[in-house]
This record gives structure tokens, sequence and C-alpha cells, in this order.
């Protein structure tokens, strides 16, 4: 078969968005994504209820984007899925689909690492997105992981910086919650940030050495600070919203530049590249392209539709291992945790 022939469906269910993408070499045909609304109530995800979601939509998503795509399953290569990390229900419900279509097809099943998907994604054919060249480092930021690694090719990298609690999407979601907003918060934030000065209150940065993030610290300062400042005045956050949230990511964003500015000075590499969820935010995006001009950094920086779970980026990943032939047999496993 002609590299020019390869048609990859991608299924990508980690958590509770059930995806489902069409790719023709390293273009996107098709990215459907079908969200589920019902965890919103419960502050949070129900791992029970998003396996039942994706057995109820992994059918419809992955008919609509074979139909946007304008092909028919006769005419794919290959079927990659996410074999990990996220929920254990949720991952079993895409891998065993995802196995099923592949032996009915006669055709090559390929497993993704969902965090090389989210770093690979700039390797997406996407008019007006240049792809890094490697070596390059890449800010991993996401509800679940805060990572720094250092991309050599492919399938050669390495986590040279991560956090020892929670990640920058749980600072995020915690943050809002203490404010009072919404589940999921960290759009709000963003939202509310964009309003605000972002140097009217002070939030102490976490000395962590090295690469590491912490930010289970700032969570609490923060939590400590609303407190203090509802017992002066109970409509603290309600006439101060904007500005505690400006301040509340300024001091994030300026935790995840300092950490970069040192892997970039450790590393001697200056191509920087942000993915995953957390990447969406304006503040983070910002100061990535402002560091061009001040640091002489290369960036880059993903389209919006790229950056939560979608099943493209599974799509790119399973393109390039389906040119290296690293295929999977019937026996693969999902695993809720998994080796980077």
């Amino acid at each position: 078969m002609q590299n020019s022939e390869v048609f990859i469906l991608a299924i990508e269910s980690s958590c509770d968005d059930t995806a489902a993408a069409v790719l023709h070499n390293d273009k996107v045909l098709s990215n459907v994504v079908a969200n589920q609304l019902i965890h919103a109530q419960y502050g949070g995800v129900v791992p029970e209820l998003a396996s039942r979601a994706h057995q109820q939509n992994i059918v419809p998503v992955i008919d609509a984007a074979l139909r946007k795509a304008n092909i028919s399953k006769e005419q794919l290569s290959a079927i990659a899925f996410t074999q990990g990390p996220g929920l254990m229900g949720s991952l079993l419900v895409g891998s065993s689909f995802a196995k099923s279509m592949a032996l009915a097809l006669e055709i090559p099943l390929v497993s993704v690492n969902h965090m090389h998907a989210h770093i690979l994604a700039h390797f997406i054919d996407e008019e007006g997105f240049e792809k890094p060249s490697f070596p390059f480092l890449a800010l991993t930021i996401s509800g679940g992981h805060t990572q720094i690694v250092q991309v050599n090719d492919f399938f050669d990298m390495t986590i040279i910086g991560e956090t020892t609690d929670d990640a920058v999407g749980e600072a995020f979601d915690k943050s809002a919650k203490i404010l009072g907003l919404p589940y999921p918060g960290g759009p709000l934030v963003d939202k509310h940030a964009q309003l605000g000065n972002p140097k009217t209150f002070a939030f102490t940065k976490p000395k962590v050495p090295g690469l590491n993030f912490s930010f289970s610290g700032l969570k609490t300062a923060i939590l400590y600070f609303v407190q203090k400042k509802k017992l002066d005045n109970p409509d603290f956050i309600a006439e101060n919203i904007n500005d505690i949230c400006a301040s509340i990511q300024y001091t994030i964003v300026e935790i995840l530049m300092d950490k970069l500015k040192l892997a970039v000075k450790e590393t001697g590499i200056n191509q920087i590249a942000i993915g995953g969820g957390v990447s969406a935010n304006s503040g983070i995006r910002k100061a990535i392209k402002d560091a061009e001009q001040k640091y002489g950094w290369k960036t880059f920086v993903p389209k919006f539709e790229y950056t939560t779970d979608n099943a493209a980026m599974i799509g790119i990943v399973g393109y390039q291992k389906f040119l290296s032939k690293q295929f999977e047999t019937a026996a693969v496993v999902s695993k809720a945790r998994i080796q980077f």
C-alpha cells in the first residue's frame, strides 16, 4: 500500500468525550466529538456514567466521522485507539470497539498513548500551522497532567519535569470551585481573567527544585486568601471576581513560564510546543507567543480543536505508527496508567 492511500480511523475515549476522526495520511478529513453534559451537576466526571455514555455514543460518533470524511469502512487502512492513560471503563469501550472493527475488517490495530497524542497533534497537516522539527520541548498541560517533555523523535520522548501533586488543570478547576464558579471552572477563570487586573492580588509561587511543578500549595493559599477576605467582606468574590481570576491565572502562567525558561537553559532547546486541554487558556497562549519576542524561542500553539481530548490527535500518532508497522494484536490491554 502506498503512503498516499493511508486512511486511519481513530477512536478516543479516555475520559468523558467520545471522539472519532478519519485521517488521510496526516490530514484530518473529519473530527467528531460527543460531549457528556451530565457530569456538570456532579462537579466532576463520574466514571460509571462516563462509560455508559461512551457505549451510547460510540456507534453514532464513528458513523458520523466516516460519513463526514466521505469514505467507507472498507477503505480504512487501520484503526487507532487510546490505550491509556484514562478512566478504565471509558478506555475499555473504545478499545473493545476498535478491536472488533479491526478484526471484522481484517486491518491493523494501533494503540496510542493519550499523552503522546497531545504532543504529536502538532504534526497534523493544518493550514496556517507550522510543524515543529526535532528536537523540541513540549509542555503538556491538562486536568490530569503537567509535564515538560523533551521530544527527540516521534517515539523518542523523555519527561524532564512533571507535577509532584495537582495538575495545572486541576489547579484552575479547584480555584474556580473556591470562587463558586460551576464545573468545569478552568475556562470560566480564563474568561473572567481577561476582564481583570493580574497584579491586583499577589499569590506566592511554590518553590520546587528543578523542572518539577507543584500546585497544591497555591490552591491552599487561594482558599485561605478568599476565606479571610470574605470574613471582612461577604461580597468580596462577587465584587472582585475578574481581578481574583486574573491574579490566579497570572500566577499559574508565571509558574509554567519559569520552568520552561529553566528547561530551555538546561537543554539548549528553544523550540517549545504546548498541548493538552489547558493549552486553550488565553493567558498561556499569549505568554508562549510573547516568548518568541522576549527570549527568541520558536513556539508552537495548537489549533483549539486539537487542545481538548479529540480523536484527530490519536489519528496522527496512529498514522506514524502505521508507517513504522507498530501494530497490536487483539490481546492488547487498556491501561488507566501507562508508561510514558
